[in-house]
């Protein structure tokens, strides 16, 4: 018996011996881990790659670039003289000239008319293309051509309608009504509006596309619901597909607000350069006017910073409170 025991001891004391499948299970883990990485890596790298040289890197050379007083023509050893090292000067210039301040008012009307010129008119005009009608595609074609013309093709059109003696005004005296002719883009009075006017003609089409592609996912058995319970047609809209489209619309407000303070090539080839000097200049073509064109590099690179400042701060802004319930179920996590 003691023998029994003493022969038993040792097998009842050792633990049992680890598994091949358990000391391999973290090798294989730190396996898929790397290989995670390089697919990243492959996939998501030249991307990375391109956007740091063609977006990260020139907003830093300019901002080095904006701290100079640098000639037309300049070279990089222009940075190196001491002279030339002003400061934050041309940022206390730009903030200070009545030119640019008007410029930056005249950004932000655009991008306040926007929403609420241009977004009821694609809303309607989408509620009412949603519905069966003969020549809905007719229609839908007709509406998306102005976006798809280019800005120089579309803006030299309406500058040739729009002159003294143009199709606009020989329309006007046309129908008897000869008292409502403007000298529609040299009247510092009224050319900012007429140029709103063309950009809701060029732009408007692309947010009825973005609405009507927003109701196809609102679900026909909620606006039948409401039929059948006696709601109108109106009442079905306001209550039901304007709040489930809330979504597309606010995505197309962000869009148009970006884009209404980089406008830059419609109001370029539209308007006359005295003209947008006094009424129609936008940040983006004071910038090219003062850069290129005035030779002066530096100032017009204090100004691209001013409104790569400016346009960061409002995308912020909206994305804090406008986009937030919209990205709140974006935003995935990793699941083990």
């Amino acid at each position: 018996m003691p023998a029994l025991l003493e022969s038993a001891g040792p097998a009842t004391s050792a633990g049992p011996a680890p598994s091949p499948a358990s000391s391999t299970r973290p090798s294989r883990r730190r396996a898929g881990t790397i290989r995670k990485r390089i697919e990243i890596a492959v996939f998501a790298g030249p991307a990375l790659v391109v956007f740091l040289g063609f977006v990260i890197l020139p907003v830093l050379l300019a901002a080095v670039y904006s701290l100079y007083n640098l000639p037309p023509a300049f070279k990089w050893e222009n940075l190196a003289e001491p002279e030339r090292f002003i400061g934050l000067d041309n940022y206390v210039r730009a903030l200070t000239t009545p030119e640019f301040l008007r410029a930056i008012g005249n950004n932000f009307t655009i991008l306040v008319l926007s929403p609420l010129i241009q977004g009821p008119i694609a809303i309607m005009v989408a509620l009412l293309l949603n519905r069966r009608m003969r020549g809905r595609s007719v229609f839908r074609l007709l509406i998306f051509v102005p976006y798809v013309l280019a800005e120089v093709i579309a803006g030299l059109s309406w500058k040739l309608l729009l002159q003294p003696q143009g199709g606009v005004n020989a329309m006007l005296e046309a129908v008897g009504l000869g008292a409502l002719q403007q000298n529609w883009l040299a009247d510092p009075n009224i050319a900012l509006w007429t140029m709103f006017g063309i950009l809701t003609w060029k732009y408007v089409g692309f947010a009825i596309i973005l609405m009507l592609a927003g109701l196809q996912g609102v679900p026909e058995e909620l606006s039948e619901a409401a039929s059948i319970d006696g709601a109108g047609w109106w009442q079905i809209q306001r209550h039901i597909t304007i709040p489930l489209l809330g979504p597309t619309i606010r995505i197309w407000a962000f869009l148009s607000m970006i884009g209404a303070l980089q406008l830059f090539d419609m109001v370029w080839v539209t308007v006359a350069p005295t003209v947008r000097s006094m009424s129609t200049e936008t940040m983006a073509t004071y910038m090219v006017q003062q850069g290129q064109f005035a030779g002066q590099p530096g100032y017009g690179s204090a100004i691209a910073v001013i409104l790569f400042l400016i346009s960061l701060v409002v995308a912020l802004v909206y994305q804090r409170f406008a986009l937030r319930r919209d990205l709140a179920g974006a935003v995935t996590t990793g699941v083990r």
